[in-house]
């Protein structure tokens, strides 16, 4: 008799809008890798909350797929996790267009995000953005997910999420199980080369800004030599006084796993050049065998793609039956297949 508890879930997901940057390493993909043994992990593709900005098709289609390679070049493992994309599951759309009739216009109105990317976008404010957290709350109860790894731009997200459950629970029995969040052991949040104040961005005009992970070796080089530092010339670790160093140095510490106070002795002596060139070569040989392992993913399209095929069903065998629950208890009929 096997008296193992199950797994607790964990969702969690990226925006195919751009190639993944190295601030989606330090703050999302290798915590994911030691996750994936602890948890029953879903890692989506959320292809569908990217449509909230115009997309050109094609971009969309060549992001999506280099997305999930990304997931298994960063070392997620299909045996141990289920990778698949958000719109090979018709219920994520399903669920949420049913949350959506159970979540006040004012708390939608009240979403920190909504507004500010209104104004980023303001030439393109449409209801899909307004409705994001209510579909993020279907990519996340589905599942029946306990734990969702988040950080500051999603905690209300989150909350709406949470609330939504307890509101349909309330209201009919228990059917979604009310998430928790997830803070990671650690998890960077870095930030841009150009300017440390804001954060690490894969739509930043300015690629000298940013790490792709797809970025090849000169180009890691330049944009590490390039990057925005401070008036001073210590290596010293102080985020709110001394962005653009104190970036750097996280840069090195998630390249070398070595810790932050140890970066800061070893270079105290050092010159802002000779930094930024150990911070370099260790990003360098960080990302090398990443990057070689997607262009092997990448390069065979078919094998990709049958594994997402293989991930949404999985998926959707578990997506299917929270689905079906609430259909049921919301009142709409469906025959018997």
């Amino acid at each position: 008799m096997n008296d193992a508890s199950p797994r607790k879930v964990l969702f969690s997901g990226i925006q195919p809008s751009g190639m993944l940057t190295l601030g989606h390493i330090a703050g999302a993909l290798r915590n994911w890798v030691a996750l994936q043994h602890q948890y029953e992990c879903y890692f989506c593709v959320v292809d569908l909350h990217a449509l909230t900005v115009r997309q050109v098709p094609a971009n969309l289609r060549r992001w999506t797929l280099d997305c999930a390679a990304m997931y298994l070049a960063a070392g997620i493992e299909p045996a141990h996790a289920t990778i698949f994309v958000q719109s090979h599951v018709p219920a994520h759309a399903e669920l949420a267009w049913v949350l959506s009739t159970f979540t006040g216009f004012g708390e939608a109105s009240r979403m920190t995000q909504f507004k500010e990317k209104s104004v980023q976008h303001a030439d393109n404010v449409n209801v899909g953005l307004f409705a994001y957290p209510i579909l993020m709350a279907a990519d996340i109860l589905l599942y029946q997910t306990e734990l969702v790894p988040v950080g500051e731009d999603q905690k209300q997200h989150l909350e709406l999420t949470r609330d939504l459950a307890q509101r349909f629970n309330n209201a009919y029995s228990p059917t979604f199980t009310v998430p928790e969040p997830y803070i990671p052991t650690y998890g960077a949040r870095l930030m841009s080369l150009q300017d440390p104040r804001k954060k690490m961005s894969k739509s930043d005009p300015n690629h000298n800004a940013t790490i792709f992970l797809v970025d090849d070796n000169d180009a890691i080089r330049r944009k590490i030599q390039r990057a925005v530092t401070d008036s001073g010339t210590t290596i010293t670790y102080d985020p709110e006084h001394r962005p653009g160093i104190s970036n750097l140095i996280e840069i090195y510490h998630l390249a070398s796993g070595e810790p932050i106070e140890a970066i800061v002795e070893r270079f105290r002596d050092a010159s802002y050049a000779a930094f930024k060139a150990a911070v370099a070569d260790a990003l360098v040989a960080y990302l090398e065998p990443v990057r070689t392992r997607f262009q092997q993913i990448r390069s065979d399209e078919g094998s990709l793609a049958q594994l997402l095929v293989e991930g949404a069903r999985r998926a959707a065998r578990v997506a299917e039956r929270t689905l079906r629950n609430v259909y049921r208890k919301v009142g709409l009929w469906r025959p018997q297949y």
